[in-house]
């Protein structure tokens, strides 16, 4: 089958993970896929039709769009996917206008409706499309990593020197900012420890020494398993049970622990006292962190645990079969028709 991805630009975080890495594995199957940034201007998308109609599925990622276009492209469209992996009919939770939009909302359900499937990225996602389709439409397919492009890590460091990982962009920085009197305490509790930030911006702490290295793709990998501990915090929001847990499944993949909070997926992904701890409290932090730094033996033996769950679960190899399985489902839906 001949699948276009409308996307909002092909070297986006949510394009490489979602989609383009499985493009090899599709199109081993038979499956061609084409990567196609939506144009900026209104009127461009106007001339969009004639294309897309040569395509047997257009997938839609992530955007939602107004009636008009909307009905354009499933005229045009002979089967259309929606793929989604945050909570897109919501603000974000720093959004000085709060979670909810009327907006966001009614195009949300139209998008669904309109759709003959649709691709979310966890259960609660799943959970919210199904309120506006039959539920056997809805797939989950969940963020995939490859773990070939992370190196495992050694874990020789023990106390002084220990590093802490957190990867991400300036958008969800704010994320771990907002836990800056935990990270305190925890480098006031272990001297020596070390935070590194894989980021495109970097902030200080009083207790706790940062190390600051700039993101890029080519290095992130690398970057994360020489470190020691992985962590991560999101609000206890609708806007993060919506977040699909890149971050956490990268320090998997590059057999790191993690330390994190019980939200979303991060309750799933992470299993406490086995691929590493789940935590709330300023207290546990620093005890669950302690522990790791002081004992390079668990660390490794968590993060093989966890690189295994990786593998096993959110591997691209996994991901692809589940895309094979829907576009064998619409390819026998078309047949039929």
């Amino acid at each position: 089958m001949r699948l276009t991805a409308l996307v909002e630009n092909p070297e986006h975080v949510c394009c490489r993970y979602r989609l383009a890495a499985f493009r090899p594995l599709l199109e081993r199957a038979g499956h061609s896929l084409e990567l196609c940034s939506w144009p900026r201007r209104w009127w461009s998308r106007l001339w969009m039709g004639g294309p897309l109609g040569q395509s047997d599925v257009v997938i839609v990622q992530r955007k939602l769009l107004p009636a008009w276009e909307l009905f354009l492209l499933r005229r045009s469209a002979r089967r259309l996917v929606f793929d989604f992996d945050d909570a897109v009919f919501l603000r974000d939770s720093y959004s000085a206008r709060g979670l909810y939009s009327g907006r966001r909302k009614r195009r949300f359900a139209s998008v669904i409706r309109f759709a003959d499937r649709v691709v979310a990225g966890n259960a609660f996602l799943r959970h919210q499309a199904a309120s506006w389709t039959d539920a056997e439409q809805v797939h989950i397919i969940p963020t995939c990593v490859d773990v070939a492009q992370y190196p495992r890590s050694d874990h020789v460091r023990a106390g002084n020197g220990v590093q802490l990982v957190w990867v991400g962009s300036s958008s969800t920085l704010r994320g771990l900012k907002a836990i800056q009197p935990m990270l305190e305490d925890v480098g006031q509790r272990w001297p020596g420890l070390r935070l590194k930030l894989i980021c495109d911006r970097f902030f200080r702490l009083r207790n706790l020494q940062v190390l600051p290295c700039p993101w890029s793709e080519a290095t992130e990998g690398g970057l994360i398993a020489a470190g020691d501990i992985g962590i991560s915090w999101v609000p206890d929001d609708d806007w993060s049970r919506g977040k699909c847990g890149l971050k956490v499944l990268q320090y998997m993949a590059a057999g790191l622990p993690v330390v994190a909070n019980p939200v979303g997926v991060q309750a799933e992904m992470v299993r406490h006292g086995e691929t590493g701890f789940l935590v709330e409290t300023a207290d546990q932090w620093s005890e669950a962190i302690g522990q790791l730094a002081l004992d390079p033996g668990l660390r490794r033996r968590m993060g093989q645990a966890a690189r295994q769950r990786v593998e096993a679960e959110f591997s691209v190899a996994v991901g692809a079969q589940h895309w094979l399985r829907l576009l064998d489902e619409l390819q026998g839906q078309r047949a039929a028709a």
